[in-house]
């Protein structure tokens, strides 16, 4: 279930805002869900994730069992194989 939220942003980070969703081909409010969802979930404390990735959490499903350090080590070792 969806409700409607008031919120009082500075005009221009909600311009620039609503420019970067619709470079991602999202919307705002899908964008502000998404970082309150991330915020809010609670931390895995068996799992260290870089900066990079928790800024980018919640921007993407991926299933509960994946493993970005094992995808990054597989896709690094192949690149430097060739």
């Amino acid at each position: 279930m969806t409700t409607k939220l008031t919120l009082t942003v500075e005009k221009d980070i909600i311009e620039s805002a609503k420019v970067y969703a619709k470079q991602n081909g999202r919307s705002l409010s899908a964008l502000i869900e998404n970082y309150l969802k991330a915020l809010v979930q609670k931390a895995d404390t068996d799992e260290d994730f870089s900066p990079k990735v928790k800024e980018l959490m919640g921007s993407i499903k991926l299933p509960k069992d994946f493993d970005y350090k094992k995808e990054l080590t597989e896709a690094i070792s192949k690149k430097y194989a060739k």
